[in-house]
């Protein structure tokens, strides 16, 4: 499993500019489930913390593989998406990690 996450911060003059525009991401985004071969999850939370540093919205994923991951980033939708909402953002953050085995905290409770 690949874990793909991304974060964003959004143009905006004002803080409901801003809470527009993150909304408008997160609705878009999670219009793509189902839609995707290989996708099995994905959340997309916009941060309530309102502290300088923080993004303004976070994705998390997970799909079967890398070359779904791959195929996901091509995919029509998605970049219909990206196309769609690009001028919102006004910076990204991404990574993506395999999972190969229990995080720790779960295979503690599994025992």
């Amino acid at each position: 499993m690949i874990k793909h996450i991304v974060m964003w911060n959004v143009k905006g003059d004002t803080p409901e500019d801003k809470a527009d525009g993150a909304l408008r991401l997160k609705t878009a985004f999670e219009g793509l489930m189902g839609k995707i071969p290989g996708l099995l999850r994905m959340e997309v939370g916009v941060d309530i913390s309102r502290v300088d540093y923080a993004c303004d919205v976070v994705l998390y994923s997970e799909f079967d593989s890398h070359e779904s991951l791959a195929a996901y980033a091509q995919h029509a939708e998605h970049l219909r998406v990206r196309e769609e909402l690009g001028h919102l953002r006004i910076a990204r953050h991404q990574v993506d990690y395999p999972v190969t085995s229990l995080p720790v905290c779960a295979a503690a409770e599994a025992a």
